[in-house]
């Protein structure tokens, strides 16, 4: 599997148990949805290995304690502690025009309806009280809030992000 097919799902945060368990964290924004995965790929030496999940069990604040096929000691669970996780980009939905996954909007350009281009997005930054979309403008950060009315049109064909900007925050950030 090659990582450009992929999306980042999470990382092996800890051992969980000494038979080989540990705590993925879902770094997602609803971890529910992944509560019936049976595989996923692993970072390993750069390489993305597929691994068979036993069984799964989602705790509370993203994390889940998870059994891996062949994975059954302390020993082989070490080896993927801090560890990248991936799944294919494939098995997600597609999304309406106006909904995203985080992944997927980096390096699109934002044009906002009241100023044209206003940069280019660097990452989601999925903070639960204010969700934020980083954009760089030459060199200048313009942190845009996720809420309700700014996401027009996401156009995935042109790697295009139109926004109408909260009143007075694209002049805060770039004058």
């Amino acid at each position: 599997m090659n990582k450009a097919d992929c999306f980042h799902l999470g990382y092996i945060a800890k051992l969980h148990g000494f038979k080989g368990e540990v705590s993925l964290f879902l770094d997602v924004t609803n971890p529910e949805d992944y509560r019936t995965l049976d595989a996923l790929f692993i970072e390993l030496n750069g390489q993305l290995t597929p691994f068979f999940i036993t069984s799964i069990k989602l705790k509370n604040k993203g994390f889940a304690s998870i059994k891996l096929e062949g994975i059954d000691s302390e020993d082989d669970a070490r080896i993927l502690l801090r560890k990248n996780v991936y799944l294919p980009a494939s098995i997600l939905p597609e999304l309406g025009d106006k909904n995203f996954y985080d992944h997927e909007i980096v390096n699109f350009q934002v044009e906002d309806s009241n100023h044209g281009n206003i940069g280019k997005v660097i990452q989601v930054i999925d903070l639960a009280a204010n969700p934020l979309i980083q954009i760089d403008k030459d060199g200048k950060e313009l942190l845009l809030p996720l809420q309700e009315g700014v996401i027009q049109k996401v156009d995935r064909k042109n790697n295009k992000l139109f926004v109408t900007a909260p009143p007075g925050l694209v002049e805060l950030y770039l004058n």
